[in-house]
């Protein structure tokens, strides 16, 4: 799987299902269709399967049923994840799951790393994703150093870092503040414009579905049907 070009892919799910422990359904018979470039929010109450189905579509996790394709590569019939999470797609979650003895600029570095991208051109990528997110003058501090704010900006740095096509991001203004959380889109509705990508939010938060080009609801495992906004 070749590194990727930046564009946005398109994502397609098709009568997912899954369930956990003992047959517990959280996701029934579930399917999106997301166009390259487009921005859509997913919201919906607790425990209706929203994170599931991000991870489904990250390759974190597999379907029991149904389909799943990304960028025309079938995730649900990958044997091995890895380059797709390489990239295809990255991730923001709610933690930001950064390496705590690592500083911001090595934390950036890390994913690179795994990518087989030579010490350079990972210093370079790193820093100007950094500067990117307002966090040049943080590269040398460690996550304990950092607010909540700032380190989901060096998460955000972290996904970006591979040049991902579709960017997963679950409830990633959930632990900030208001000023915070405003910030956090801000920067992530601006990486999908100046990239293309595609961006898929899981959210509870209105402020997200108010700018996404599309809002739809998981309520006990199946979709509702959407609301289109003018995005702002």
């Amino acid at each position: 799987m070749s590194e990727s070009s930046g564009a946005g892919a398109e994502v397609v799910v098709e009568n997912v299902c899954k369930s956990f422990g003992a047959r517990v359904p959280v996701l029934r018979d579930v399917s999106l269709r997301v166009s390259p470039g487009e921005f859509v929010s997913i919201a919906g109450p607790s425990g209706s399967g929203k994170s599931t189905l991000l991870a489904l579509i990250g390759g974190i996790d597999r379907p029991d049923s149904g389909e799943i394709r990304v960028a025309g590569i079938s995730v649900s019939g990958l044997r091995n994840h890895t380059e797709y999470r390489r990239h295809i797609v990255g991730f923001v979650f709610q933690h930001d799951l950064l390496l705590p003895a690592l500083t911001a600029q090595a934390n950036v570095e890390a994913s690179l790393l795994a990518a087989g991208v030579g010490r350079s051109e990972r210093r370079e990528r790193a820093q100007a994703l950094l500067e990117e997110v307002d966090m040049s003058m943080r590269a040398g501090h460690l996550p304990s150093e950092l607010s909540s704010g700032e380190r989901q900006r060096v998460a955000l740095a972290r996904a970006l870092a591979n040049r991902p096509r579709v960017l997963l991001a679950d409830e990633p203004t959930g632990r900030l503040d208001s000023t915070a959380a405003r910030q956090a889109l801000d920067r992530l509705i601006a990486a999908r414009i100046e990239r293309g990508m595609t961006l898929i939010v899981v959210s509870h938060d209105q402020a997200v579905a108010a700018r996404a080009d599309r809002t739809t609801r998981l309520i006990d495992g199946r979709f509702e049907p959407p609301t289109t906004h003018t995005a702002t």
